[in-house]
């Protein structure tokens, strides 16, 4: 996990040089296209809890792609919306996992419960930057 200045968003792939837009990343389906696995998104004030609770804890340890501040993400399920000019549509909650635990150590799975964010599908090419609105 790496931040970015600028992201370009892929339709129908993710973001340039993720590991997903390569297919090549843990759940990359072998063949076609697996929804929701193009953009995640997790809210700021989530962060910020979990590293108040362990200092180990940040951005780069929720494996997530976008932070937000502000939004319900849980309420974009389902909706279509934008990140700046970046069209996008939310599929369904980012719950954690135990790869993801593996990865960023223990204690991390149970308080990302209806709280790890969101998996979204990206319909239009774009940029995405730090302070892009999200709108609906």
């Amino acid at each position: 996990m790496r931040i970015v200045d600028v992201a370009r968003a892929i339709a129908g792939r993710g973001l340039d040089g993720d590991r997903y837009a390569r297919q090549a990343g843990t759940f990359s389906p072998r063949a076609g296209h697996r929804p929701g696995y193009e953009l995640t998104l997790i809210a700021a004030e989530v962060v910020e809890e979990l590293t108040a609770r362990d200092a180990a804890l940040d951005f780069a340890s929720t494996r997530r792609n976008v932070l937000t501040r502000g939004i319900d993400v849980n309420a974009l399920v389902g909706r279509d919306f934008r990140i700046g000019d970046v069209r996008c549509r939310g599929l369904r909650l980012a719950e954690p996992c135990a790869h993801l635990e593996r990865l960023a150590g223990p204690g991390l799975l149970r308080p990302l419960i209806h709280r790890g964010g969101l998996r979204v599908d990206i319909l239009s090419d774009g940029e995405i930057r730090p302070g892009s609105a999200i709108t609906t």
